[in-house]
């Protein structure tokens, strides 16, 4: 095969792939740059609702915590405990979790110094509820399940689409080509040039954010591919308590003890509570060289016996687990903290960017192609 009949392909490829998932692309692309800064936006609302909170000694024990937001909920018997969610800093509240038949998330935030409720994120101005709208756009396109499959496949799409991109960018024959934009030549060459500085700039980034979401979408085939080819042991479902009949669940402060025994290093920064009788007590702590925000050391007990069923500690998983526990760095662009972060902003504009300025070369080029065939035609008459 020649190359130019091979370009051709790679090209035609390009051209209908980015057609056919540009506009889901687009969605997927805007919704995350929103995302990228949500938790600080969402702080500060958050700050500016409950005020601010005075470092006062030592904070409560997070037994009292737990106590203290359980009676308030004493009323609504389908309510239940979710998680907790321990403050990183002095000036931060506790957020304790909470389901009812109405709403399946409730964050309750509580002072760590005096246990007052301070409030929850209902009772907020709309921002909170706009970025869960936003979030479940960007990852189900508010569809569910089958939204989820679908940006999924777009995610391996955009994948294939951005690998054909950089086969096709320019700049291979000339680098320097490549990266320049003709502002005073004619507006079909702008476009072009927009299209392609812009796609090389954001391809890698691009790749990273629809390969990790088509992982995750698509977990049920992926890990295990990832585990067989970096030659790792997958790791077996949660594990499970064992029920004792009259027996109630231990208390948590002697589970806290033991889970803090496990990892003695590590700092704790949220407990998974029991769903069901036979679900585990699930502790996530974060090691001092972790760089995720909440750690990925996880430490599970029976909530009868308080036996370990099992821990890890990320600093010595397998390698497959370290591929996917970077997956959550990479797609949100945390791995260079807030220059990666601001960048990410910009990349999730790039699917805009593209597919306009792809759109209007394919537009120009079906004109053209009728106007040839147009003319050959009247003159053949």
């Amino acid at each position: 095969m020649s190359y130019k009949k091979l370009r051709n392909i790679v090209l035609t490829l390009h051209r209908y792939i980015g057609l056919g998932v540009g506009l889901i692309a687009i969605m997927v692309g805007l919704t995350g740059s929103l995302l990228v800064f949500q938790h600080e936006i969402i702080s500060v609302q958050r700050h500016q609702r409950i005020g601010a909170i005075a470092h006062k000694g030592e904070p409560l024990p997070i037994e009292t915590i737990i106590n203290t937001v359980k009676s308030a909920y004493a009323n609504q018997p389908d309510a239940f405990l979710q998680r907790l969610y321990l403050p990183a800093k002095p000036d931060e509240p506790f957020n304790v979790v909470y389901a009812t038949k109405e709403n399946d998330w409730i964050e309750n935030y509580v002072h760590p110094y005096t246990g007052v409720i301070l409030g929850n994120n209902l009772q907020t101005n709309g921002i909170e509820h706009f970025f869960k709208i936003a979030y479940e756009l960007h990852f189900t396109l508010l569809a569910g399940d089958i939204g989820l499959k679908i940006t999924g496949i777009v995610g391996l799409l955009g994948c294939i689409l951005c690998i054909t991109g950089i086969i096709l960018w320019p700049g291979w024959r000339k680098l320097i080509a490549g990266f320049k934009i003709k502002w005073n030549a004619r507006p079909m060459r702008v476009n072009f040039d927009i299209h392609k500085v812009a796609g090389i700039i954001a391809a890698v980034f691009l790749v990273l954010t629809f390969f990790t979401g088509f992982c995750w979408n698509f977990g049920e085939f992926t890990y295990p591919l990832i585990y067989a080819t970096t030659f790792s042991s997958e790791q077996a479902a949660d594990p499970v308590s064992k029920p004792i009949p009259g027996l109630a669940p231990l208390k948590l402060v002697k589970q806290l003890k033991t889970a803090q025994a496990v990892l003695p290093d590590a700092l704790l920064r949220s407990i998974d509570f029991p769903a069901k009788p036979e679900n585990a007590l699930r502790f996530r702590f974060k090691l001092p060289q972790e760089e995720a925000e909440y750690g990925n050391s996880n430490v599970y007990l029976d909530q009868y016996s308080g036996e370990v069923l099992r821990f890890n500690n990320a600093l010595k998983s397998s390698l497959g687990d370290r591929v996917l526990n970077s997956f959550t760095p990479l797609h949100y662009g945390t791995f260079l903290g807030l220059t990666s972060r601001i960048l990410y902003v910009f990349v999730g504009l790039t699917p805009l960017i593209l597919f306009i300025t792809g759109f209007v070369m394919w537009r120009d080029r079906y004109r053209t192609k009728s106007t040839t065939g147009f003319i050959k035609r009247s003159v053949l008459k």
